[in-house]
């Protein structure tokens, strides 16, 4: 993906990282974690969420896919089995809170996004 996304926009700046340890030093107007994040397991979710908010500039909104609900599952993706897991809806508004995200819109199964459940939080905190 990162060797298509800098042969379409060889302007931008691209790496690859684990996000789990993602210590940046900067900080995005907009930050996707989308068909990604939910592929960790919820104990590194928990921890990844306050990373998200170290990344984030005042104002910045945070858009990420998730399960619906708490558990985990194995899905497959060509032909391969694929991890999913997922914190409650109510769990993640609190680790969001806790780092300076408020909850814009939520929408779990969401029918006109694939049947993903969607988040998109704001960054309120300054800096």
């Amino acid at each position: 993906m990162i060797s298509l996304c800098s042969r379409r926009l060889p302007s931008q700046e691209w790496a690859v990282h684990d996000m789990r340890t993602l210590r940046l030093q900067k900080f995005f107007d907009g930050i996707i974690a989308w068909d990604s994040f939910f592929h960790l397991n919820p104990d590194d979710q928990r921890r990844m969420i306050p990373i998200f908010g170290a990344h984030a500039s005042p104002g910045s909104p945070l858009l990420f896919s998730s399960g619906p609900r708490h558990g985990e599952a194995i899905g497959a993706y060509g032909g391969e089995p694929l991890y999913h897991g997922s914190l409650d809806p109510v769990e993640y508004r609190m680790q969001l809170a806790a780092s300076g995200f408020s909850v814009v819109a939520f929408a779990a199964d969401d029918p006109h996004c694939g049947g993903h459940t969607v988040w998109l939080a704001q960054s309120i905190k300054e800096r």
